[in-house]
Parts: structure tokens; sequence; C-alpha cells
């Protein structure tokens, strides 16, 4: 699929980008602050304060990603068929900010699981409208600059949380309870800026007027499909970041740093992210995931092999690195592939099938960790990313107009 004709100088620039872009961007901010100042404490929570096991940790990552996932699916379906983006994201962001407080009120790990469900719910409602707003924001020559954008506010608000969590661990003295209901503030403002910055764009009237139904998927081209198979492959190879935070602790970071993992991941995310972004308007896509697929690769044999606390952190850098090659490129992509009034639908299937891959990694290498260690968690996701790059290839070759000409 053509990619647009937007000149170099438009795709390159944050000036061309509409004001509701960086609303969403901020919105998505303040949410992953929310969100990460109980993430970056909660695999520690498990295991020291609950007592609970990586298995445990695994399971409730996957589900939670999972539950995520299919939520995803089926508010990408309602958003385009009765066109209400903005209040099913209002309706899943306000979901997310409540359910903090659940983190704070649980005495055992299965009550952590069901409010670590409650709170990938509300993601999974907002995502796909969200992602789907972004698209429709933007035209096609913008689009790898614009989801990049919001990848990058969303990815400072991912290394912001850890931080707040650092500090507030030694000014509360190691006091998680407490920290999870503040982390209720912030989600709180993220609504309040979507109710009140963002503009929802207006729907192609058709897509309101059809009915209910599945088989839309079916209009769907080989092209959307092979970035659906991509993206799964990807997230099969690369479980919850939980397991990074676990490796940094077996390498000797203490108890109350062990958000500085997500802090030095999610910093090189969200430099990278719009950079990275924007550039994929303007090269071929396909270099750019297979770099990004390179770079995972690495970062899991440092991870697997590092003999020292600096050397996982330089796993964990690299680790962002990806991240920032490869999450807003695979929004792009499929933005451009699917038809403009199955374009929530399309993220919500996307998301779907990648939730799946990680509820399967995620348990994966919890079972690998708890039988033989990191180093067989982290060579597993290697070659698991070895199979992807060359399915990846594959994939192209079959269709290459999924990438820049």
């Amino acid at each position: 699929m053509s990619q647009g004709t937007a000149s170099p100088e438009a795709r390159s620039s944050l000036a061309q980008l509409p004001g509701g872009i960086w609303a969403l961007g901020f919105v998505s901010l303040f949410m992953d602050i929310s969100s990460e100042m109980i993430r970056g404490l909660l695999p520690v929570f498990l295991t020291s304060v609950l007592g609970a096991s990586t298995e445990m940790v695994g399971l409730i990552e996957g589900v939670g990603e999972a539950t995520a996932s299919i939520s995803k699916l089926f508010s990408g379906w309602v958003s385009d068929k009765l066109g209400k983006r903005k209040t099913l994201a209002l309706l899943g962001y306000g979901l997310g900010a409540l359910s903090k407080p659940l983190f704070a009120l649980a005495p055992t790990s299965a009550l952590v699981l069901a409010a670590r469900f409650s709170d990938r719910v509300g993601k999974g409602i907002r995502g796909a409208p969200r992602d789907a707003m972004v698209g429709d924001m933007v035209p096609t020559g913008l689009r790898g600059a614009a989801y990049g954008l919001r990848q990058s506010l969303d990815t400072v608000g991912a290394f912001t949380g850890p931080l707040i969590a650092i500090a507030l661990m030694a000014t509360l003295h190691d006091n998680f309870r407490l920290i999870f209901w503040l982390a209720l503030i912030p989600g709180l403002i993220s609504v309040l800026i979507l109710l009140v910055a963002v503009r929802e764009p207006p729907h192609e009237a058709p897509a309101l007027q059809a009915p209910l139904k599945f088989s839309d998927l079916n209009t769907l081209g080989a092209g959307y499909w092979i970035v659906v198979a991509i993206g799964a492959v990807l997230t099969l190879a690369r479980f919850s970041e939980a397991f990074l935070i676990l490796r940094a602790q077996s390498a000797g970071l203490s108890l109350a740093l062990a958000p500085i993992v997500l802090v030095i991941m999610n910093i090189v995310y969200a430099i990278s992210a719009y950079p990275l972004g924007a550039l994929s308007d303007q090269i071929e896509r396909k270099l750019m995931l297979a770099l990004g697929f390179a770079t995972l690769i690495v970062s899991d044999i440092v991870l697997a092999i590092a003999p020292n606390l600096p050397a996982v952190l330089a796993g964990v850098a690299l680790w962002g690195l990806h991240m920032g090659m490869t999450q807003g490129l695979l929004a792009a992509l499929v933005a451009d592939e699917a038809p403009a009034h199955l374009r929530a639908t399309s993220f919500g299937v996307f998301n779907f099938v990648s939730g799946i891959a990680l509820l399967l990694a995620s348990i994966i290498a919890g079972t690998l960790w708890e039988m033989a260690g990191p180093y067989a968690t982290f060579i597993t996701g290697a070659a698991f990313t070895a199979i992807g790059l060359f399915g990846t290839a594959a994939a192209f070759a079959i269709n290459p107009t999924i990438s820049r000409d």
C-alpha cells in the first residue's frame, strides 16, 4: 500500500502534527506515570512481600496483557461501527485510573491478579479507539511521526512513573501500598486532559450505518495480516518487562531501586521512538523492522550472559531501543494497511493477536526461569527473535508493497 506523498519537511516536522496528537500523547503520559508507579514495584512486591513465585509473576503479567488485547478487539470493533472513539477512550482511561487502589488493597497474589485484570481491561477499551484517532487525525505520510510522538510522550510517563516510585519508596520507607494509592492522582489527570483537550475527528458515514459483524475482517488485505503476524512473532519473542526487573534483582539491584530498570528502558524508548518513527516515513520500513529484531536479539544475549548489574542494565537499554524501533512503526503499518472505516477494528485485532502471544511468552518465560534460571529464559527469547527475523524477511519478500518503495 502506498505511504503517501508528503514532503520530507512535512514528514519530519513536529509543527505539522495537530494539537490533538500532542493532547493524546499527554493523556498517555499521565496514565503511564500512574501505571508504572505500580508496575515498577509490582514484581518485587509480589515476590518479596506476598511470597509469589516467578511463575505467578509471569501468569499475572501474561493474563493482564492478554486481557487488554481481548478488550481491544471488541472496543475497536464497536468504535468503528458506532463512531465512538473518544467515548470509549474515556471509559477505558477512567477504568484504568479507578483500578489503581485495588493494588493497594490486595492482600494476596490472587487479588493482585484481579487488580491487574481490571487495570488491563481499561487499557484494552481505550487502546484501539485512541490509536485509530491518531490515524484519523493525520495523513498517511505523517503517521510514522504521529505514532512515534504519541509513543515518545507515553514513554516519558513510563520512566517518570518509576522515578516517582523510587523517590516515594525512599521517602515513605518502602510503603508499597501507600504508593499504589498515590498512583491514582496522575490517572485522574489523564482522564481530565482527554475530556477537555481532545476533539474527535469526524468519521465516514458508511461506517456508522453498517451492521455489527465480524465478516468485515474478510475485507482486510494480505498486507494487513502479514503485519499482524509480524507483530505476534515479535511479541512472542519479547515477554513481559517484569522479567527485566527480576533479572536486575538477581544481579544485585536493591529492593528500593527496582523501578530503575523501567526508567532506563523507557528513557531509551522515549528518546528513540519519535525520531525513528519519523525516519520510517522516509525509508523502507522493512529495514527498520529488521534492525529492531536484531537489536532485540543482542539485548536478549546480553541479558542472558551479563556477569554483573551494569551489563544487565546495558541489556535493558538495548531492549528499550528495540521498542523505539518497532512499536510506533508497527502501529503506522497497521494504520497504512487498514481501510479508514475499519481502522479501530484493525488495531483491535492486531493487539488481540499480540496479546495472546504475550500471554504465552510470559508463561513460558516464568516457567523457564523457575526451571533453569534467567539464562535459559533470555536465550530462548533470542532464538524466537531470530526465527521472527527470518520470517519477517520472507513476508516482505512475498508482499513488498507493505514497506515504503
